[in-house]
């Protein structure tokens, strides 16, 4: 984005109050783009990529180190090059292999907020760190050796911090964006939806006929009528329609999707089956939003059904007590 100082006629340089001008309109543009929604999500995803790539880069070494006291552990002694020897190496591999694919699936799940996870993800990480830990101890713990102890436990439970770690710092980094979104959407909804469009590039016109044919008299040194030649002029071309550009939708807030997942829901619906894979299909909302869907419709259900219950009970109890008032009439007639 680049902003031309404008320079008064007659005068080479901008001045100081020009300069000045320029630099608070920059500022201010800088300061609106700085909280738009899709800034602040493409600033996230840059710290979101150095965040993994470092975790990632932390468990994989840390695995790593660990990988050379597993084998020690499991070939017992075995000659180097037997089979036994050969085949302690594939049981770390294989507890590792099992531990990044939990890892790796967590990534993507906590990305999107899905935390209804089961109790078996626990389970496999839990029981993978820690026959990683026993398994690189063992040998330190059996010679009583503090040292060994000590360096063989830190790349262990390093791994383990930061598999748990890492889940959250994701979750958190998507509830910015969210937050981000609307935050703008409450201070200025119209201007939150917009895109951000790229910025036209002003091309500059040909020159005219006219234009043309006085340039090549001036380099031929004569015109066409004192040569005696006769020239063909042009009819300048007509400017061919421009298609017009499709009209921008607007984005979508969470409110909308909630009006759409309420037009799209039955009342007799138990608010137990509103769950955020129905609000995927009701709504085509993304995964980041179906939760709070869900959760505003099952709100907004339980509010309308408490209404009409409380309007029967009203209605209901109007009901009875002109039926005593009425038998009271009566009584006193007869």
């Amino acid at each position: 984005m680049t902003t031309t100082a404008v320079v008064a006629p007659g005068k080479g340089k901008p001045s100081g109050v020009d300069r000045l001008r320029v630099s608070a309109a920059e500022a201010s543009q800088v300061r609106a783009l700085s909280t738009h929604p899709d800034v602040v999500a493409l600033r996230v995803e840059s710290i979101r990529t150095q965040v993994d790539r470092c975790m990632w880069l932390g468990i994989v070494l840390g695995l790593a180190f660990t990988m050379v006291n597993v084998q020690a552990f499991a070939a017992d002694g075995a000659p180097v090059g037997s089979l036994p020897w050969l085949a302690a190496w594939l049981l770390d591999p294989m507890v590792s292999l099992v531990l990044i694919a939990v890892l790796r699936a967590e990534q993507i799940t906590a990305r999107y907020q899905v935390t209804d996870a089961g109790p078996w993800i626990c389970r496999t990480k839990r029981f993978a760190f820690a026959a990683t830990y026993v398994m690189n101890t063992w040998a330190s713990f059996g010679k009583g050796d503090l040292a060994g102890i000590v360096l063989h436990s830190v790349p262990p439970l390093l791994v383990f911090c930061a598999a748990e770690t890492a889940p959250v710092l994701r979750d958190r980094l998507t509830e910015a964006v969210l937050r981000a979104e609307q935050a703008a959407a409450l201070a200025d909804p119209q201007k939150a939806a917009e895109p951000l469009a790229a910025p036209v590039v002003a091309q500059e016109m040909p020159p005219a006929p006219e234009a043309l044919e006085s340039a090549s008299t001036t380099a031929g040194g004569a015109s066409p009528q004192a040569t005696g030649k006769t020239t063909k002029t042009r009819s300048p071309r007509k400017p061919s329609p421009r298609k017009k550009a499709p009209a921008k939708t607007a984005r979508k807030l969470l409110g909308d999707y909630v009006e759409d997942a309420m037009l799209a829901l039955d009342l007799n619906t138990d608010p137990r089956e509103i769950t955020p894979a129905w609000a995927r299909k009701s709504t085509g909302c993304s995964a980041g939003l179906s939760a709070k869907v869900a959760d505003n419709v099952r709100y907004l259900l339980l509010a309308t059904r408490r209404a009409a219950r409380a309007e029967r009970e009203r209605e209901s109890a109007t009901d009875d007590t002109a039926t005593e008032t009425t038998e009271q009439f009566e009584g006193k007639a007869a």
